[in-house]
């Protein structure tokens, strides 16, 4: 068993027809498929299911596939190592992160990032915090910013934590619509009441919303749901309603009324996670410094963010 054959193997999954597959790793289709029956052979186990235009993965193939993108994945990490090693200006990071980061401390974090390395590849992947460590899991990739107050830190014991932010959710409004001039707080039950703009059932936010109105038997004003985070932000600018967001995103968005919640006051807790058992490359490692300075510079421009490495 080789990477080649590996890689054979995960292209044919991905894509699940093997002409498509050949394409992308350029490579002749007898070429790949000898790749695949070799690797078969080797197993002792057939990995797909062979139907006219309907590529599927045996049982055999599904208990390969973790394993054979772990497998690459280290084989990259390896390959950058010596790289580095041997003194190169070049790499790559791959970095997962929830959309309502990617418009804040990801955007800001990756212009100095890009500046200070710009031989470094970057691969951005978006995705709601379990996909996300599922993704990481797996090797696909290197650091992802999770929301680790929505999930079990101890569920992915192959991964290490670090807490960076502590931010509160906050109400937000256009000015003069939905909110009363100089307002500073409202409870949820008053929230309940107002029109909202309520994101997609994907987002984490989404799920610890409606949790928060279970719990007091509330059912809130939804005006339009299933709103990704900028679009529900123009939303909130036209007027149509409110909504409930993450203090993070709204760093730059000084036209907005913002009140903070009380009774009770939502928060939630940013992290950065990476494997265990992988010594982060030190491109990775450069960015892993970098998220941290710029969670601390974001939670000294407002007071609804908290630096939280050096305090837990």
């Amino acid at each position: 068993m080789n990477l080649e054959q590996l890689r054979s193997f995960l292209m044919v999954a991905q894509t699940g027809h093997f002409t498509k597959a050949a394409t992308q790793l350029h490579v002749a289709q007898p070429t790949l498929s000898r790749q695949i029956s070799t690797l078969e052979s080797e197993l002792g186990s057939e990995l797909f299911h062979r139907a006219r235009g309907n590529i599927t993965l045996t049982a055999a193939g599904e208990t390969l596939l973790p394993s054979a993108k772990r497998m690459l994945a280290d084989a990259e990490h390896i390959r950058q190592q010596m790289h580095e090693l041997s003194g190169l200006r070049a790499g790559r990071v791959r970095l997962g992160a929830p959309p309502s980061l990617c418009i804040s401390l990801v955007a800001q974090m990756l212009v100095g990032y890009h500046r200070a390395y710009p031989g470094i590849e970057l691969h951005l992947y978006e995705a709601g915090s379990l996909d996300l460590l599922q993704e990481l899991a797996g090797g696909g990739l290197d650091l992802a910013l999770v929301v680790a107050s929505e999930h079990e830190p101890n569920s992915f014991d192959s991964l290490t934590h670090l807490p960076l932010l502590g931010e509160e959710l906050v109400v937000v409004s256009a000015p003069g619509t939905h909110l009363a001039p100089g307002i500073q707080e409202l409870s949820l039950t008053e929230l309940a009441a107002l029109p909202q703009i309520a994101f997609s059932t994907s987002y984490d936010l989404r799920a610890a919303t409606m949790a928060a109105y279970r719990q007091l038997d509330l059912q809130p004003h939804i005006v339009l749901q299933g709103a990704q985070m900028d679009a529900a932000l123009r939303f909130v600018e036209s007027g149509l309603g409110v909504a409930l967001v993450p203090a993070m995103v709204l760093l730059d968005r000084p036209e907005l009324q913002i009140c903070r919640l009380s009774s009770p006051v939502l928060t939630r807790t940013i992290a950065l996670a990476h494997r265990r058992d992988v010594a982060l490359s030190r491109a990775a490692a450069a960015m892993q410094e970098l998220i941290t300075d710029t969670a601390k510079q974001l939670a000294s421009q407002n007071h609804a963010l908290r630096a939280l490495q050096s305090s837990e």
